[in-house]
């Protein structure tokens, strides 16, 4: 009788599995686009560094297209010029922000929004985009929005009627959509409830994220291109062997204590709990760990009601039942034998991502000036040819860097029985 059950959870499990697969095709090139709150390049670089770091997958490649004050009619203008350079089959867009107008919402606002974003997606599909995650605009924290036009909370009901034409825009063309407003806005009320009003996630002017917004504006994309948050599961059998799944083998184990090699990272939080400006202060508000990070340890055979867990320089106590249902050790431990490599990582894919901005708010953007120069004289052609080459090879360079970076960390877990 509970074969059916069970038959259909391991099908529930296995479509999941398959859309996340579906979503980022082998050889993905992710454009990650938007506004000024792109171009902050905290969001966007939490998006590439779980992409190259935490699927375990190393056909991901991704640039940064943000612009600071930009509306969707800007980007619609220059999306075939500048998406040209990078060639992306996946993109995410975020705009609504700007495009409000910083003053309660009237259905020309809609309408002038809804107009371009088809544009956005129609270019998409001219330039063959595939997967195209339609991104709402996020919110504005009313105890830091200071606009005289504009009080934060009648903003938020502006940007949310954009959030719903993006939502169906999406629909309309079945691309998945990325609810970054109620993300937001759902963990800044539970936030501001338990740290008070001075607590900024939504930044200084509360509409430019702090690393804690950032990571919730994250968390939407990651979770609309279908990532299922499996980091992977280290199993310790303490009158037997250790396992693990894929993206970690096991090197040596004995006595309750395994080593591994990890191809597969979790994403690595900073430390503070109650700064706006650390990713971990907005964990108890949303549920990125739950989603997106599980690297879950599981003891079978304890001979004891607890044991202590080290993992790396960090002890923990747990008891028998938490173990054998399965501790995340990506949430239990904020030290990690990961911290050194995912530093190393994210800085340098910041300074990819800043080689990003230059180049196309500098270079690549203005060359559809000189496009139509270019049709009719062959060696302007020739000349701009040469020069989106070298360019590209230039971001090629900075990529390899990033790519580095990407080297397996060898761990070891030990489980130690408390009598």
């Amino acid at each position: 009788m509970r074969i059916l059950p069970s038959l259909l959870l391991l099908l529930a499990s296995a479509s999941l599995h398959l859309r996340a697969e579906s979503l980022l095709p082998a050889n993905a090139r992710v454009a990650v686009i938007g506004d000024s709150i792109t171009e902050q390049k905290l969001y966007s670089k939490y998006i590439e560094t779980y992409l190259l770091a935490c699927t375990g997958r190393s056909d991901i490649h991704v640039f940064q297209f943000g612009w600071s004050g930009e509306r969707a009619p800007g980007f619609a203008a220059r999306l075939e010029n500048d998406l040209a350079i990078f060639h992306p089959n996946v993109a995410t867009t975020c705009y609504g922000m700007n495009d409000g107008s910083y003053k309660a919402y009237v259905p020309e606002i809609g309408a002038e929004y809804e107009k371009h974003m088809r544009l956005i997606i129609d270019g998409f599909k001219k330039i063959g985009v595939k997967v195209a995650a339609i991104g709402s605009p996020g919110g504005v924290d009313p105890d830091f929005f200071n606009r005289p036009t504009v009080k934060g909370d009648v903003y938020n009901d502006n940007l949310a009627h954009l959030r719903d034409i993006a939502k169906k825009l999406a629909e309309e063309n079945k691309q998945p959509f990325a609810n970054v407003h109620d993300t937001m806005m759902s963990a800044l009320a539970k936030s501001k409830a338990a740290l008070g009003k001075g607590y900024g996630p939504f930044g200084g002017d509360g509409f430019h994220p702090s690393a804690a917004g950032q990571l919730l504006m994250a968390q939407a994309f990651l979770k609309a291109l279908g990532l299922d948050g499996e980091i992977g599961t280290i199993t310790v059998d303490m009158k037997g062997q250790a396992t693990a799944t894929s993206g970690h083998t096991v090197k040596n184990a004995a006595n309750g204590s395994v080593t591994l090699e990890s191809s597969k990272w979790p994403f690595i939080y900073d430390t503070s709990t109650t700064d706006a400006n650390s990713t971990r202060s907005i964990l108890p508000f949303t549920t990125f760990t739950q989603d997106l990070n599980r690297l879950t340890l599981k003891v079978s055979n304890l001979g004891s009601a607890k044991a202590k867990v080290t993992w790396g320089s960090e002890s923990k106590e747990f008891t028998r039942e938490q173990l054998e249902a399965g501790v995340n050790l990506a949430a239990e431990f904020t030290k990690t034998p990961f911290d050194a490599a995912f530093n190393g990582l994210i800085n340098a894919i910041g300074m990819k991502q800043a080689f990003e901005t230059t180049l196309i708010k500098n270079l690549v953007t203005h060359m559809r000036v000189v496009a139509a120069e270019a049709a009719e004289e062959p060696k302007v052609a020739a000349a701009l040819a040469k020069l989106k080459k070298k360019l590209g090879d230039e971001h090629a360079k900075q990529d390899a860097n990033v790519r580095k970076q990407i080297k397996p960390v060898t761990h070891t877990v030990k489980v130690e029985e408390i009598r």
